[in-house]
């Protein structure tokens, strides 16, 4: 049998230290977030996702990031958000969740997506398309990409 004894300062001492220890896990745990969050709050205080009724709304929604487009969709199709992602469309929502969008909550829903020719893409001679997927008149994604198999695809942002 053992039998070990500690004094009242060794007991305050290690009741201090799990103290800081707790205090310093929840600073963790919680600033960082908090900051992030607030970041991007602000940088898409902005833009407004919801209310895409028409094509008119969709063209002010893309202005939103300075693009200007043509003024009918090149391409408007029903497409569903598969239930399990592979690697591509993994790649592609991590895309969105770069621009504050996620696309892991509409997954096996239909959704609409509209394809406009972008006018004024600076410092690319091809044609580029903005992508955008519409669910109940809010964008749920989008991105920039350019009609060559070996160009460029990004977010919404310039």
């Amino acid at each position: 049998m053992f039998i070990y004894s500690l004094k009242a300062s060794t007991i305050k001492f290690f009741a201090v230290v799990c103290v800081a220890l707790a205090t310093l896990i929840t600073l963790i745990a919680f600033i960082p977030v908090a900051a992030v969050d607030d970041v991007a709050a602000s940088a898409d205080a902005d833009i407004d996702y919801s209310g895409i009724k028409t094509n008119e709304d969709r063209i002010k929604f893309l202005a939103q990031f300075g693009w200007q487009v043509n003024p009918e969709a090149v391409q408007s199709v029903e497409v569903t958000i598969p239930e399990d992602f592979d690697k591509i469309f993994t790649a592609y929502n991590e895309l969105q969740k770069r621009q504050g969008l996620d696309l892991t909550k509409f997954k096996k829903k239909n959704v609409q997506r509209y394809t406009y020719e972008i006018t004024n893409y600076d410092g690319y001679n091809g044609v580029v398309y903005a992508n955008i997927l519409v669910y109940r008149n809010k964008v749920i994604a989008g991105d920039v990409c350019s009609a060559d198999t070996k160009g460029f695809m990004h977010g919404l942002q310039r």
